[in-house]
């Protein structure tokens, strides 16, 4: 079959197919994720084909899902959880970082816990509060957990089910606004499910803009306003290297620095908020290993220090093309 324009929700539905057609071992569960295929039905179809033993709809429990799944896993079975909001995700914080992450280290690799936590996140749907979160750095600080964010619907037809056959627990974050983004993909393209080094499979940055001018790197949702911003300024005569990291734990920083020795500058940008996010980790490591090449300081662009505002506000909020422009411009001024 030939690669056709798909929606990333769409994709990640084919992914989730793939996934279960050939494993039978893996299974859904989440809060009404059965016959009405999730609130942006992702799951769509999937319970009809699969039936409710294998997409299982359950209680409005996030710390029971987490802690069902984890059994699940130790007994031989690779569960895929959802979470239906970013914020929701609060109440299984405990089993997620207390117990999952920790299981495989706690009986020295003896024990693995292949867990998949789907999660809808970010911003860009006009919603408020426990809709609309980036809590990646939670996760990403806790060792033992893979984090990654597809910004692509051909990544997130591959990148689920590269986390599924994954042996560690890996969170797998989703940027809702993106889920209607189409790209073409090929669902019955052979996947390469071994790849979980840092830099390659799973977890290997791509360069999505070639570039000389400077270096933008991003992650989920915000790989599209960087493309957009590189556009802009390439009409203006600089060419910004754009690199859509994919994953946030871990980070491929051999790709990043490769880049910002050629560049000379450095712009990370994420929907979270900028104070403690993973833009700060980026810009210390980068500053570690490349400080002789950096032409000017490494600049970030986020969410400010705020709970997440009302719709009306989230633009401001957000780190949009304005503000990734004016970043950039002022690390060209140096």
């Amino acid at each position: 079959m030939t690669a056709v324009a798909t929606p990333m929700a769409k994709a990640i539905n084919a992914g989730l197919r793939a996934a279960m057609t050939r494993d039978d071992k893996v299974l859904l569960m989440g809060e009404d994720i059965g016959p009405l295929g999730g609130v942006f039905r992702v799951t769509d179809g999937l319970h009809r084909e699969f039936g409710a033993t294998r997409v299982v709809d359950t209680p409005l429990a996030e710390s029971g899902i987490i802690g069902t799944a984890i059994g699940l896993a130790m007994a031989g079975y690779r569960p895929v959880c959802e979470i239906q909001f970013d914020g929701f995700i609060f109440p299984g914080f405990d089993q997620i970082t207390t117990q999952l992450a920790k299981l495989s280290y706690r009986s020295a690799g003896r024990v693995t816990v292949p867990v998949v936590i789907r999660v809808p996140y970010g911003g860009g749907i006009g919603a408020i509060e426990h809709h609309s979160e980036s809590p990646e750095a939670l996760f990403a600080h806790t060792p033992g957990l893979r984090v990654v964010s597809p910004a692509t619907a051909g990544d997130a037809f591959t990148m689920i089910q590269q986390a599924i056959a994954s042996p560690d627990p890996v969170l797998f974050f989703e940027p809702k606004a993106r889920y209607w983004d189409r790209a073409d993909v090929d669902v019955d393209a052979d996947v390469d499910l071994s790849g979980t080094g840092v830099t390659t499979g799973l977890h290997g940055a791509r360069i999505a803009r070639p570039g000389t001018a400077a270096t933008l790197v991003g992650y989920g949702p915000t790989v599209k306003t960087l493309l957009a911003a590189a556009q802009t300024a390439s009409d203006e005569g600089h060419e910004l290297e754009v690199i859509d990291l994919r994953s946030v734990s871990p980070i491929d920083f051999a790709t990043v620095t490769a880049s910002v020795r050629r560049t000379g500058r450095l712009v990370v940008a994420h929907e979270a908020p900028m104070f403690f996010g993973a833009g700060a980790e980026i810009a210390a490591r980068v500053t570690e290993e490349c400080f002789y090449h950096l032409e000017a300081p490494v600049l970030r662009v986020g969410g400010f220090h705020t709970p997440y505002p009302a719709s009306a506000h989230e633009e401001e909020y957000l780190p949009g093309l304005d503000r990734v422009l004016d970043a950039v411009d002022r690390v060209l001024a140096f």
